[in-house]
């Protein structure tokens, strides 16, 4: 497989808070560098390698260095701030780097931001044609795609609305598809299916499939690590500016959720004057872990949660027990659970309970702590003792990619099978 793009001690600095140099000297000392393709004789490189952020200088990328094969659908993932976009941004040549050297091959369209290019006050046919100009396609290549972008994007019945009048969501299919459409061999993609319905994401999905069977290359950046993985063979971990990892995409994926989703598995009180609780249970310990053993430790959609509290009784004359309630990151309560209640002897005691996989949707969730006596009286209430997150690692296969509605999401048993249509017709009278 020959390289489509390289990327070599790719680095960018920022001078926070100013635009100029300061002297005219130093802007034309940098333009020059610039033209020359010669590191920015205004950053001190030597003295901020070790750290990002250094007086008024950042580092966005540091000393970044990867290639892409030619027909590659390459992912590229990270948190907010980890230099993704301004990686995007010096591939597409809307800015310079600093330090490196990058080689493409090929003619680059981009769709960095939704309607980038466009303008609000013209009708959607006119930014066809002008978004077209922008990323490089003739006036003749425009009108003989014409049709077929418009009906793509399936904005044809407000095609010569102005569009501003249009919803994100019809911006953004406009925008795809005009980028779609330029047949470029390099498409670089930021974040285009986030405002997306479930149609539209299978249609994108459909046609970068499309473009990379075509032998044409596309970076896919998106924090839907669904997506990722099943578009994307391979892809790269991008933290603080630095490339940490770059491989197969669902190990690159794993990493990136470990590091993201592993909350707070285990919380432990020294004491009981310290601890969560009241006079009669004081909470200890509590932890919260995959019950598959996985070796990632992540709690998936398919993971059983194990959920282990050990806690102090302080008296034994008191009939009580500890409940939990499930919340998810709407508030909602996505269940209850409790333990038995009956009196306990002083000391420690450990309860447990497994939450079943397959049955909670991806999300962050909080469990809600509560003491309850002689069954009906609650003396304490913690609202959130610990929180942990679910994440959906399943391979779709190009299906739908967004996250389903709903608290929960259990695998059901279905079944179906033909109804002979003479027998049913037989069996239900006219007008039933």
């Amino acid at each position: 497989m020959s390289t489509a793009i390289s990327i070599e001690h790719l680095s960018k600095v920022y001078r926070l808070g100013m635009i100029g140099g300061g002297t005219l000297n130093e802007d034309v000392s940098r333009w020059w560098a610039k033209v020359r393709r010669r590191p920015d004789p205004a950053t001190k490189i030597g003295q901020t390698h070790h750290r990002r952020q250094v007086g008024q200088l950042f580092r966005a990328l540091d000393d970044v260095s990867f290639k892409v094969g030619e027909g590659e659908v390459l992912g590229i993932i990270g948190r907010n701030g980890a230099g993704k976009s301004t990686l995007l941004k010096i591939l597409s040549q809307v800015t310079a780097p600093t330090t490196g050297e990058i080689r493409i091959k090929g003619r680059v369209a981009s769709l960095l931001e939704v309607g980038t290019g466009f303008h609000p006050e013209l009708s959607g046919r006119e930014n066809v044609f002008l978004n077209g100009a922008i990323l490089g396609m003739t006036k003749a290549e425009i009108r003989r795609k014409f049709d077929e972008i418009v009906a793509f994007s399936e904005c044809d019945a407000f095609i010569d609305t102005p569009v501003k009048r249009y919803s994100s969501g019809m911006y953004v299919r406009l925008a795809f598809a005009v980028a779609a459409h330029l047949e470029p061999e390099i498409l670089i993609v930021d974040e285009v299916l986030a405002v997306g319905d479930a149609q539209f994401q299978s249609k994108c999905l459909g046609k970068m499939g499309e473009v990379s069977r075509g032998g044409r290359t596309v970076l896919f950046v998106s924090h839907n690590t669904v997506a990722v993985q099943s578009l994307c063979k391979r892809a790269v971990l991008l933290e603080d500016g630095e490339l940490k990892a770059e491989g197969p995409a669902s190990a690159i994926v794993t990493r990136y959720l470990r590091a993201a989703h592993f909350d707070t598995p285990v919380l432990e009180w020294r004491s009981p004057e310290e601890a969560p609780g009241n006079d009669v249970v004081r909470v200890k310990r509590v932890r919260i872990f995959p019950g598959d053993n996985r070796e990632d430790r992540l709690i998936t959609m398919s993971t059983p949660i194990h959920v282990e509290t050990q806690f102090w009784v302080l008296k034994s004359d008191e009939q009580a027990h500890i409940t939990y309630a499930l919340v998810n990151d709407q508030g909602i309560i996505a269940l209850t659970t409790w333990s038995q209640s009956e009196k306990r002897r002083l000391g420690i005691h450990q309860a447990s309970f497994t939450l079943p996989g397959n049955l909670l949707n991806s999300g962050s969730y909080s469990l809600r702590f509560l003491i309850v006596q002689n069954e009906s009286r609650i003396t304490y209430d913690h609202e959130a003792l610990a929180t942990f997150s679910v994440v959906d690692a399943s391979d779709r296969g190009g299906r739908y990619l967004g996250r389903e509605p709903g608290v929960v999401q259990p695998k059901l048993l279905w079944t179906v099978s033909p109804i002979d249509e003479a027998r049913n017709q037989h069996d239900c009278p006219v007008g039933a």
